[in-house]
Formats: structure tokens, sequence, C-alpha cells
């Protein structure tokens, strides 16, 4: 695998109508900086406006892989990145004067070429790439969809298709090294069954869809007035019939197992979505759409953690996800009102673990009381407030520039005295969450004895910036 991030050396254009929208489009190719990633720019809106390439902007999975930024849109984006990832391009711009990108020959090779074409140039930054250190698993038990990633330090890919047709059968296909790629994988078209091509037809979709862009797979009986009927619909100037095949028109297959190596570019082009290269090896049985971007969602929110842990805890340290150095990174609290010693389990935005280690030496034991030494449950709350401020970071906020406020304390329950000695675990949990405000529980324990809990509303707020004297 590559270590260093790469773009391309010159801007490449292909164009064609889109398989769903049957739109014309103008796709091209740009070379972009370090570290930009994959963003996708509609060329024929009033505004520009960039579209990240990652599950943040996926917007619909109906058709194939639809991501936004506003009403800002492009359809069917799956092939396309399918053939950068595939390339090994870290970097690159994509530049649309439509909605949907051409549907081509319903594979990623048009795209590869345009890459190759393109050039290819090595940057002096290195690949970021996301590590999977343990099993990471998706299942949908209606589906019958498994899809597993293991530790792994390479990119390995094994798909199983089993749709239970004579023409598909039971299928399975694997990517060992991203160099096959090009050779064994872009050239994989599209394929769906006959039954779905009829009902999308009739809901007047797939209105760039033809024998040339895509497999059909015959999964029932047709007569004469059938095939005339569905020709009307998809507009299709050549005759359609039902061969001994299994496929209409009796098409050749390019492979074999075309079809299952098709899902595989599928897959890859929809982890693409996670942001980042992957080093796993990662197994899919019956994956689609859908469960490809909710399997990318769990992967990239990984990322993103990991980022974030990077961002501020500088050592690694077994069993700490932010000692009290990191701590001090994140919140603006000093002695003697800094009240979390350390973070040990981090679910981004859902759920985190605290430490405060309560001692004789704290300053409020001088006066609260004389005689009997106990910490006042405001400060408890207030230990729970400070861990549910660093569970509202995320990788993209800089604490630097904003200040978190608490706006309320709901059902606030003090269970039993903390004193000097005692060791309390923080619990914060997300109960909801909006852009710049989420509520959430808050609970702490003595030797697995809950002692207070609250429910704490707060918002992340600008600093305000200083006027020049």
């Amino acid at each position: 695998m590559l270590a260093q991030q790469r773009t391309i050396a010159k801007p490449v254009s292909i164009s064609g109508i889109g398989l769903h929208t049957g739109t014309s489009c103008t796709m091209t190719f740009k070379p972009a900086p370090e570290k930009y990633g994959i963003k996708f720019i509609r060329t024929d809106l009033a505004e520009r406006v960039e579209i990240p390439a990652t599950t943040d902007y996926v917007v619909d999975i109906a058709r194939g892989t639809t991501i936004a930024v506003g009403e800002a849109r492009v359809h069917t984006v799956e092939h396309v990145l399918a053939a950068i990832v595939g390339m090994e391009v870290d970097n690159i711009i994509i530049e649309l004067n439509g909605i949907e990108p051409p549907i081509a020959d319903g594979s990623s090779m048009p795209f590869v070429e345009k890459l190759r074409e393109a050039g290819f140039v090595t940057q002096e930054a290195p690949k970021d790439y996301i590590i999977i250190d343990e099993p990471i698993r998706y299942t949908d038990e209606e589906n019958q969809v498994d899809i597993v990633a293991l530790p792994l330090d390479g990119y390995r890919l094994t798909v199983m298709v089993d749709y239970q047709n004579p023409a598909l059968g039971s299928q399975h296909s694997g990517l060992f090294e991203m160099s096959e790629f090009e050779k064994e994988f872009a050239p994989s078209r599209t394929f769906c069954f006959l039954s779905e091509v009829e009902e999308l037809a009739a809901q007047g979709l797939i209105k760039g869809g033809d024998l040339d862009n895509a497999v059909v797979i015959v999964d029932h009986d047709l007569d004469d007035g059938d095939l005339k009927k569905l020709q009307t619909h998809l507009k299709l100037e050549k005759e359609i019939k039902v061969g001994a095949s299994g496929f209409l028109n009796d098409k050749s297959l390019r492979f074999r197992n075309e079809p299952v190596r098709h899902k595989l570019l599928d897959m890859i082009g929809d982890l693409a979505l996670i942001g980042a290269p992957i080093k796993a090896q990662i197994l899919a049985a019956r994956p689609g759409h859908k469960s490809n971007i909710e399997f990318a969602k769990i992967i990239r929110k990984l990322y993103q953690q990991k980022k974030l842990e990077k961002k501020y805890q500088f050592i690694k340290k077994e069993g700490i996800v932010f000692d009290i150095e990191a701590i001090q990174r994140i919140l603006p609290h000093r002695y003697p009102l800094l009240l979390v010693d350390k973070v040990v389990h981090l679910d981004m935005e859902k759920k985190a673990t605290g430490i405060k280690s309560v001692t004789f030496n704290e300053q409020f034991f001088q006066g609260h009381f004389e005689g009997q030494r106990v910490m006042p449950g405001v400060l408890i709350i207030e230990a729970l407030a400070q861990l549910g401020g660093i569970l509202m970071l995320n990788s993209s906020l800089n604490p630097a520039e904003k200040l978190i406020f608490f706006m309320g304390i709901n059902k606030a329950r003090f269970r039993r005295p903390v004193v000097p000695g005692d060791q309390l675990i923080l619990e914060a949990e997300v109960i909801s969450k909006r852009e710049k405000m989420m509520v959430f529980s808050g609970k702490a324990y003595v030797d697995d004895k809950l002692v207070a809990e609250a429910e704490l509303m707060a918002s992340i707020q600008d600093k305000p910036t200083q006027k020049p004297e």
C-alpha cells in the first residue's frame, strides 16, 4: 500500500448520461492539495458548493448512493468513488455540470481510464490510514447481511452473494491487493433483476438505463407483450429478447462471476465515504448500499474518535483515553475547579466515563464540614458537567475557540455522601443532541454504588473576541 497521499497531475473530463436521472453531465477530475480529500462540486448551480465524499453527507441509498449539501445533490457516486479508491488517489476535485455522473458502461473502468490519462502525483503528506485493531461487525438479520472488519496490515475485501436465482446462484469474490482492482474489478458492470427493472421503469426511474450499461438477470417469464412494454418504458431502440443464458438479450459476461465482482466494486465505492483509506480485512455476506453505508458510518465514527484522541492525548496510555494533561487541553477549568482526573472510556457523542479521585487535600474539605468531611453535591454535579463537556467534543471542534455553558439541571438526586479516599466513577450519556446543544444524563458511583445523578443541558458557544485596546 502507498505510504504517501497522492492526487492527479492534470484535469480530465468524461461526458454521458446518468443512470437514474437520464440527464446529461460532463464530469471533470481535477488535482487537489494535500489533506483535501475527495469532494464533488456542482458547477451548474448558482452557488459553488463543495460536497465532501463522507457518510455525513449521504442523503439517499435507495438506488445507489446520493450525497448532498443543502439543495446541491450528486446521485450514484459509488462507481466514481470506487475508481478513485482503486487507483489510490487521496485528494481530488470532481466537478459536475449535472446532478448525476455519467453511467458510461455501468462499470468503473471508464473512470479508471480517465484517471490513468490524468497521471498521478505523489504528495508530501503521509496517508491518514484508519487502522482496525479489533473486530467490528454489522448485522442486518432481516436481510441476512453480515459485514465484519478484522485487523490486517493491508486492505482485503471478500464478498459473497446468494440471490437464489439460477442465472446468478451463489457467488463470491475477493480483492487481496489494491493493484488487482483495475484489471479484475473495475470492468464489472452494474446488474439488476428484470423485476426490478420493470418496477423502476414503471415509476419513471432508470431514465438513463439501457442494455449497454447494465446486465439484466431474468427472474420471471415474459411474453412478447411484456417485452414490448418494457422496451417502450425504457425508450430503447434495440429489440429486447429473452435468451437461454438467463440474461436479457443473452448478454455475455466479462467475468464468470461479474455480478459479485460488481458488488465488491460498489462496496469499495461506498466505503470510500469513511473519508480515509482503511487497513483491514473486510468480509461481507449479501451487502447492499444500505448495509455498506451503515457499516461505513461505524468505521467513520471510529476514525473520527481516534483522530480526536490523537489531537489531545499525545502519549498513548493503556486504559486511558485522556489523561489530566489532555483534559487541560480540552477544558478551560483549572485548580481548584478541574474535577475530572482522567477519561477511561469515550464513545464519541454518545457516552463517556471518567474518574475523579477524592482526597483529603481537596480545598473544599476545609470548610465542608469540620469533623465530617463531605464533598459538596454541587461539585459532584460540576464533575459530571465537565465530563459532559468532553463528551460534546467532535473531531472538528477547536476548544480554544469555544466555551461550553450549562443551561439547566433536572432530576438531581444525591444518594450517598462522598468522603476523602473515595474514587468517583463518572458517567455521562447523551439523551438528545442538536448541532450546538446537548442533553445528557450524568451518574456518579463509588464502589459500584450510585451516589449522585442528574440530567444536564449544555450548549457550545464561540468565545468572545477581545477588541484591541
